[in-house]
């Protein structure tokens, strides 16, 4: 929200509280000059907001008696884009006192929701995971699939989803959903899925019908549905599968490829690559390509050792004559 319009919605509320409100103290509170407050006045008055102007010695502004704001009145789509939209910003450090304006905002909107519908989002809450650091926000799947998703992890009941495959394949299965994770804008569900026999993660923009089954299940104990996303991105078969030892800790490396990417095991010191003193990390990589490989190794500025494939060595030579080719080159 554009911060002049964060301001004007800043003078309704303290209108709102009642009472008088003289210039001076608008501007200090809004932190702008005392201009600046009376056409933000008169942007309010503007949109029939009846703002009255007071004159006198402690005049100011106040709003007319008897002036309430309309009733909130949200969708289940609006509602739901509202309290992600709130969960987003917590976790990107949006707002200021982060902590404190994520719980007011949202207690404000949970009271006035329908309870059928504080249920459902209530479950989306306590079903959501993040597989990002903070600062890196989703794209909100469709309502219709990630409400009934999250009702079903939050109680533990079986669903029949209907799935489209990356290659195009529609199959319906029966999953029972352990959670539901945000991750590099997009939306996954972990679950086990019965029609397999398998645990199988599943993109949820790639689902198109949600209905849930009766019964329930008890999940396995300790899950961690993040972790198994991540897990099941880095190990999906791709055309490359890479394994490197790097020198340096996993949180060392995961700084240059994060766990999406790689799965990082810390080896016992014996296993280390070369004489060198300190930790060794295996790497391995499932990937569609290798060229990008060498740009992102570089920088970590760390011993490595290549296990396969041979053809990522002869890029990273390659790539290391180009840099110093262009080292060599002195000014024209």
């Amino acid at each position: 929200m554009p911060r002049p319009l964060a301001r004007v919605l800043t003078l309704l509320e303290l209108l709102q509280s009642g009472g008088i409100r003289t210039v001076p103290e608008l501007a200090d509170r809004l932190d702008v000059d005392e201009r600046t407050v009376r056409r933000y006045a008169q942007q309010l008055i503007d949109l029939d907001v009846p703002v009255e102007s007071v004159r006198g010695r402690y005049g100011g502004y106040r709003l007319a008696p008897g002036y309430r704001m309309p009733p909130l009145m949200l969708s289940d789509d609006e509602a739901l884009a509202v309290l992600l939209g709130l969960v987003a910003g917590s976790r990107s450090g949006l707002t200021a006192a982060t902590d404190t304006a994520y719980e007011t905002a949202t207690a404000k909107i949970r009271r006035v929701l329908p309870e059928r519908l504080r249920r459902r989002l209530d479950a989306v809450l306590g079903s959501l995971a993040f597989a990002d650091p903070p600062g890196r926000a989703a794209a909100a799947p469709e309502p219709a699939v990630l409400l009934p998703m999250a009702d079903a992890v939050h109680h533990h009941r079986p669903v029949s989803i209907r799935y489209t495959a990356g290659d195009g394949r529609r199959s319906e299965r029966t999953l029972h959903p352990y959670g539901v994770v945000a991750h590099s804008g997009r939306w996954y569900v972990t679950a086990a899925d019965l029609s397999s026999g398998e645990d199988r993660t599943f993109r949820l923009d790639r689902i198109t019908g949600v209905r849930t089954l009766p019964g329930s299940f008890e999940p396995p104990a300790g899950i961690d549905p993040a972790r198994r996303v991540l897990t099941a991105l880095a190990t999906a078969p791709y055309r490359y599968e890479v394994t490197l030892r790097v020198q340096g800790t996993a949180e060392q490396v995961h700084t240059a490829l994060p766990s999406g990417v790689a799965v990082v095991t810390e080896l016992p010191s014996t296993e280390g690559a070369g004489p060198e003193a300190g930790a060794w990390c295996r790497v391995e990589l499932r990937v569609e390509s290798l060229d990008w490989l060498p740009a992102v190794l570089a920088p970590m500025d760390r011993p490595f050792v290549i296990e396969r494939p041979h053809e990522l060595r002869g890029l990273v030579e390659a790539f290391a004559e180009r840099l110093a080719d262009s080292a060599r080159r002195g000014p024209s």
